[in-house]
């Protein structure tokens, strides 16, 4: 009996079965209402010695939608949703231009994903590698589908509540890093961020 308690006893504070997974990452990253902070996203082509750098504002709110502001070198507003990503044009939402965007409307359809901890949604096209606890971890994505075999050789993302670096490394030698600042969960929302997401 005594060795029958203990073994319950001992499954019960094993570190196995109480071990940080994708699951409970994915509930972490989607417990906020909504979360709204800064973004510096650095470009590094292999053809510049220089990374390409954008610094904006964004707004998730998880299961819904993101609204990305990019506000240097230049202003311009995209809200992604399930439904598809869209421009400001100024008066209202227009369907975003591919050509306009360089590139970046797959990333941000991805970065929806991984700001807002679909790891089902990310399951599907990667395999996952997740170390680290709730308090600070890191999750790498290596893909597993041939469309993004030949876009990415890997993906890393790190955080805590809420997701604060991702690094996207392609399979043609260029790189994207995104740092996350001032980071707030739980925050009222702007007319414009209320209307758009909303």
């Amino acid at each position: 009996m005594r060795k029958l308690i203990f073994t319950a006893a001992l499954s019960l504070f094993s570190p196995l079965i109480w071990a940080f997974g994708t699951a409970d990452l994915a509930q972490t990253l989607q417990k906020p209402d909504n979360v709204q902070g800064a973004f510096t996203q650095q470009r590094y082509l292999k053809s510049l010695t220089k990374p390409m750098t954008t610094n904006g504002r964004f707004v998730l709110l998880p299961k819904k939608g993101l609204l990305w502001h990019m506000q240097k070198p230049f202003d311009n507003r995209l809200r992604v949703r399930s439904d598809g990503i869209t421009q400001w044009n100024g008066k209202n939402w227009t369907t975003a231009n591919p050509s306009k965007m360089s590139g970046q409307s797959q990333q941000i359809k991805l970065f929806l994903d991984l700001l807002g901890g679909n790891t089902t949604g990310l399951e599907k096209q990667f395999n996952l590698q997740l170390s680290g606890t709730q308090q600070k971890w890191m999750l790498r994505l290596d893909p597993k589908t041939a469309l993004m075999k030949q876009i990415f050789t890997r993906i890393d993302i790190s955080g805590d509540n809420v997701v604060r670096r991702i690094e996207l490394d392609e399979k043609q030698g260029d790189k994207t890093v995104m740092l996350f600042e001032n980071v707030k969960t739980g925050q009222t929302l702007d007319e414009f961020a209320k209307q758009a997401l909303q």
